[in-house]
């Protein structure tokens, strides 16, 4: 994803935010314009085209690389979850009960899977690979993420019942996402050619989805309930959150010795979190609530930074690999 991009989608979700201010009861779940269903299509187109864009070749290619998958696979279901336990029981005191349950939301997400492998081609990584685990991460995740929230969820809020919500998640999301892997071979052709125009869309339908959370929240009176402080805790938590997990992950590759390609791959994929499949997955688990916006708000703030930072660590990266291409050739 390019900077422009990037910074284009990112206007389009500040705007929904302030819209959603400005005109809270147009845009509701039950508002005049009915958005929540219009919200609900939408998340099936997307994880529709999601399955018309997966491709089983690229799969194979990077199949094999078993301590490669382990490692992100690891990362992002055993590492993140783990230190969202934390914060999540740890910071009692100090936090609202919303917050840290968005913040375990986000550490018991997905892989992101398009800029992972634009970060990892960036860096000169093991794209493959990259395309292999982000994938396998976001089909891990459509089971695996409402059952850790609904755990979590029980220990001292309301329960979300896990059944219901892997139920709600596989109509919802997984059949789609099947719908548009079985006729892949009859569409993808002619989706290819309008690639540009169904990005869009799919962007389209994550902003759809905040600009209706946060109406959702404004009528509720969640934002002031909470005032400023709030978004402060959210942005240093989830500055925190990248640092370390972008440091353990560095770590873990080099002491077991990856390679560069692997390394870089491994470092983008398990560290990165998805909003494409967040957004969706958040909106189908906690429904048109009131608190949506705020407990999506930790998933928003860390996708932002991590297109910043690992843009910046992509470019390191690949200055990295071009020195040792240019020592190999001295050799």
């Amino acid at each position: 994803m390019s900077a422009v991009k990037a910074d284009g989608f990112l206007i389009s979700m500040l705007g929904a935010v302030v819209l959603a201010c400005l005109f809270p009861l147009a845009g509701s779940s039950h508002g005049p314009l009915q958005l929540g269903r219009v919200t609900q299509l939408g998340i099936g187109l997307v994880f529709f085209l999601h399955g018309t864009e997966l491709s089983t070749s690229a799969l194979r290619a990077g199949a094999a690389n078993w301590r490669l998958h382990l490692f992100v696979q690891l990362s992002t279901y055993v590492l993140f979850p783990l230190l969202g336990l934390l914060l999540f029981f740890g910071a009692r005191q100090v936090l609202s009960p919303e917050v840290r349950l968005g913040m375990f939301f986000l550490c018991a997400l997905p892989s992101t899977i398009s800029s992972s492998i634009a970060m990892t081609s960036i860096g000169r990584g093991n794209v493959a690979g990259a395309v292999f685990d982000a994938t396998l991460s976001g089909l891990i995740g459509m089971v695996l993420t409402p059952v850790l929230v609904g755990l979590v969820s029980a220990t001292e809020m309301r329960p979300l019942p896990i059944l219901p919500a892997i139920e709600d998640v596989t109509v919802k999301l997984v059949l789609p996402f099947a719908a548009g892997q079985m006729l892949r071979p009859l569409l993808h052709a002619a989706l290819h050619r309008w690639q540009r125009l169904l990005r869009h869309a799919d962007q389209g339908v994550i902003v759809l989805i905040v600009y209706v959370a946060f109406c959702d929240s404004v009528l509720a009176g969640i934002w002031s309930h909470y005032g400023p402080l709030v978004l402060l805790q959210i942005l240093v938590l989830a500055s925190l959150l990248l640092a370390l997990v972008l440091t353990l992950t560095r770590l873990g590759a080099r002491w077991l010795r990856l390679s560069h390609a692997d390394e870089v791959a491994a470092v983008f994929c398990g560290s990165k979190k998805s909003l494409a499949s967040g957004a969706p997955i958040a909106q189908v688990l906690f429904g048109g609530g009131a608190s949506l916006g705020l407990l999506m708000l930790p998933l928003l703030v860390y996708h932002q930074l991590q297109l910043v930072v690992c843009g910046i660590l992509a470019r390191r990266y690949a200055q990295r690999h071009a020195r040792q291409q240019a020592l190999a050739g001295t050799d």
